[in-house]
């Protein structure tokens, strides 16, 4: 290439990674011995740039773009460089169009609320995420109406609304597609340990609060699995996040219960009793052979009485996690899991894309060579295509999505629900439009800076030994982000 530049070596490889171009500088042979990739910006106002693929020095591509007059003209030249090269990849190797184009950020729904900000209207967004991204028709129709779906939940948020986001790093077994840091569940006194230091997050946390006049709107118990803790050290744990920030003002209160093999009648009552609205029933698949094969020690069927229980005890929302590309599966059995899970009527699908990330068993495998029989993209594509075919018969709409590298099928995460059955959490953190007080393991804050307009983060460790250890290095971290966005210099501004 000739630029050295990080960003655009980034580009070349997430489109490299796109089409399954591999790059061996050790290997004998090869399909082309040399690419010469070489970007030329040859105007500012408006911004062109053009790029030339040159291989083995004799074949030479070439496709030039324009920039639009909205677009700083950083993200307008390094936006042409990636839709350029993707345009001369498909043209010559004949490669499938990608359904989300060049949009490989997380949040592809950022760009279209700044779009909605600047006065377009749905038509013209989803004109624009064709042309400018290459984003397929079928993608930009989901997310462009999602986005104006959100703007009433993003509305009812003002600068000192927060969310808290407590993390249980604990599972019963680890699943063979999982990189999260989570720990096997240790004995009675690691946990007896982990629950001590929570609590002083807890109450470090909730000074926070009072000291710069938050208000809570939503209450998250992620992990993990945190109904892996036992019944007393469970209720413990829910008894001290209910006393430090529940109250009227709470619109919503999550508990990711995951998994049926986690769930007693003890902690149903528990939650029941501590005001939850939402709890979390992650089947992922309904086919039992695919249960087995990653590492799940429950069946169909504990789902089912699971999610009937909840039900019974008068939990409001149930939401339910599905994941589309697992090992060994097909289209059909996809549209198999979607008749029994909507069956129950949950109020909230989720549906992942298989990711392929560095840390778990199953990417270890595949790096490994070892035999895993996982689905194509193609097959992944009918996958989604069949699950969101359930989705809308059953009256239910996407309304967050988010995207993450490695995906099967270059797919996305997409929740849908019922209308009115939205997830607070779930936008507000996506979105990022509001302070978000992450504690307890592995768990992360982000601290909204509105008279910076940007986005400030801090980290508590993934290992659970560093977090018991370096509590008070975290809680000082949090502290610090809060002081620069919310201290004194900041107050009595507007945004």
């Amino acid at each position: 290439m000739n630029s050295e530049h990080q960003v655009i070596k980034k580009i070349v490889k997430e489109l490299f990674s796109l089409f399954h171009i591999e790059v061996d500088e050790e290997a004998e042979t090869a399909d082309f011995h040399r690419w010469d990739i070489r970007n030329e910006q040859t105007s500012r106002a408006p911004v062109h740039v053009a790029t030339a693929l040159v291989l083995d020095g004799a074949e030479r591509l070439f496709h030039e773009g324009e920039g639009m007059p909205d677009e700083r003209e950083s993200a307008a030249v390094h936006r042409l460089i990636k839709l350029n090269l993707y345009h001369i990849l498909r043209e010559r190797f004949g490669f499938p169009s990608a359904p989300w184009g060049i949009l490989h950020g997380v949040r592809p729904t950022k760009i279209v609320h700044r779009w909605i900000r600047e006065g377009f209207g749905e038509d013209a967004i989803i004109s624009r995420l064709q042309s400018d991204y290459a984003c397929s028709l079928e993608k930009a129709s989901i997310i462009t109406p999602m986005a104006f779906r959100q703007i009433p939940f993003l509305k009812a948020s003002g600068e000192r609304t927060i969310s808290v986001y407590v993390g249980i790093p604990f599972c019963l077994t680890r699943c063979l597609y999982c990189s999260f840091p989570s720990h096997i569940l240790p004995k009675e006194g690691k946990i007896r340990e982990f629950m001590d230091v929570l609590a002083k997050d807890i109450a470090a946390a909730r000074q926070d609060i009072d000291r710069y006049g938050f208000e809570v709107q939503n209450i998250y118990i992620g992990g993990g699995t945190p109904t892996s803790l036992p019944d007393n050290f469970f209720a413990e744990m829910m008894k001290m996040v209910y006393n430090a920030f529940y109250s009227a003002d709470v619109v919503e209160f999550t508990v990711e219960a995951g998994r049926p093999d986690s769930m007693s009648p003890g902690k149903i009552a528990c939650m029941k009793a501590h005001h939850v609205t939402r709890v979390s029933v992650n089947p992922q698949t309904m086919q039992e052979r695919t249960l087995r094969r990653i590492g799940r020690r429950h069946t169909p069927e504990a789902v089912v009485t699971m999610f009937q229980d909840l039900r019974s005890a008068g939990i409001p929302q149930i939401n339910m996690d599905l994941i589309l590309g697992l090992p060994g599966e097909t289209a059909d059995d996809v549209e198999d899991t979607m008749q029994k899970v909507l069956a129950l009527q949950p109020d909230d699908i989720t549906l992942h894309a298989l990711a392929l990330k560095r840390g778990s068993n199953l990417k270890l495998k595949l790096d490994e060579k070892e035999p895993v029989e996982l689905p194509g993209d193609e097959e992944t594509r009918r996958m989604s295509a069949v699950a969101m075919k359930y989705i809308r018969e059953a009256g239910m709409q996407p309304y967050y999505l988010y995207r993450q590298g490695y995906m099967s099928g270059h797919l996305e995460n997409v929740g849908c629900c019922r209308e009115g059955a939205e997830g607070m959490y779930n936008i507000q953190m996506m979105e990022e439009h509001q302070t978000i007080l992450g504690m307890g393991g592995a768990a992360t804050t982000k601290v909204v800076d509105f008279r910076e307009k940007r986005m400030k983060s801090s980290f508590h460790a993934k290992d659970l030994v560093t977090y018991l250890r370096d509590i008070d290095v975290y809680i000082e971290k949090r502290t610090r982000l809060l002081e620069e966005a919310y201290g004194e210099q900041g107050e009595g501004f507007s945004c």
